[in-house]
């Protein structure tokens, strides 16, 4: 059964380390499946038409190293690499995909759950010279929730990635069209994205918004909606239908804001850049607020 975090204004379902998702992509320490705002439902899933849900993203699923893998260089074929969050994963060819299912050694977790919050730790074993200590604290406020990380590099090199919260978002089960806009804190520029997948035309971009002219029947995709800027890491999504938003607001700034969706789901995704030293930590956070629009 999931952990749930509940107040009278939000809800949060949140799945421990070996329930439902074990796979070797997202982290899996707190996964959290399902995000309800004064009982209407703010979270979705990868993908609808799947014979096992289980084997792909849902709610407010994050990923460490999306691009390569903690130490896969170092290892040999047939070796183990870490997926901080996980375990080891055993490589098996030189080419890292974060969508293949990789053979998995789980890490070490611990779970301490409060009436308010829910605090999972993940220590991993040390190969190819890493370790690392992940702690994950989720807290349950009046009409937000955070999600606190400290990562602690035990080994003997330094730990060089990078992670982000996939953020698979319907407001109200609403299909993705015409009564969503989403917002950011800058200024999209089109020929500066990095790479853009929009073959229906539904997705239009605006000065520093996002709006649908229908409903996306194939996935839509938007690398570095920031271009090369450095920005705040911040995006805000509304629906006029249900007059319901939802915002996230990182500790951080970031130079990686994504954008992935399909007719069913929006994700946006900001990502926070990692380097520890030998013996150090790094904390970071992401705020997210429910709110009604008059």
């Amino acid at each position: 059964m999931a952990h749930i975090l509940k107040n009278e204004n939000l809800e949060l379902h949140i799945d421990t380390p070996f329930e439902n998702y074990n796979f070797s992509r997202f982290d899996w320490t707190g996964k959290i499946i399902k995000v309800k705002f004064k009982d209407i439902q703010l979270s979705s899933v990868e993908i609808t038409d799947c014979q096992n849900k289980n084997y792909f993203g849902k709610g407010f699923y994050n990923e460490f190293g999306i691009d390569t893998a903690l130490g896969f260089d170092e290892a040999e074929v047939g070796g183990w690499f870490h997926k901080i969050g996980v375990g080891l994963l055993k490589k098996d060819d030189n080419q890292y995909l974060f969508n293949k299912n990789y053979e998995i050694k789980p890490a070490e977790f611990k779970v301490v759950a409060k009436s308010n919050k829910i605090i999972i730790s993940c220590k991993s074993d040390t190969v190819c010279g890493y370790s690392y200590l992940l702690k994950k604290e989720i807290e349950l406020h009046d009409s937000s929730f955070t999600i606190k990380y400290y990562l602690e590099n035990t080994g003997k090199k330094d730990i060089v990635t990078n992670e982000y919260c996939h953020n698979f978002t319907a407001i109200n089960k609403d299909l993705i069209g015409s009564d969503y806009i989403l917002k950011f804190p800058f200024q999209l520029k089109p020929k500066l994205f990095g790479e853009t997948v929009n073959l229906e035309q539904k997705v239009d971009i605006g000065i520093n918004d996002i709006k649908f002219n229908g409903s996306p029947k194939e996935p839509f995709f938007f690398s570095f909606l920031n271009g090369s800027e450095k920005v705040d890491a911040e995006w805000e999504l509304i629906n006029l239908k249900s007059k319901i938003g939802i915002s996230e607001v990182g500790s951080f700034k970031t130079d990686k804001v994504n954008l992935w969706g399909w007719k069913h789901v929006i994700s946006p995704e900001l990502f926070f850049n990692i380097f520890i030293k030998p013996g150090e930590s790094i904390e970071w956070s992401r705020n997210y607020n429910l709110f009604t629009v008059d």
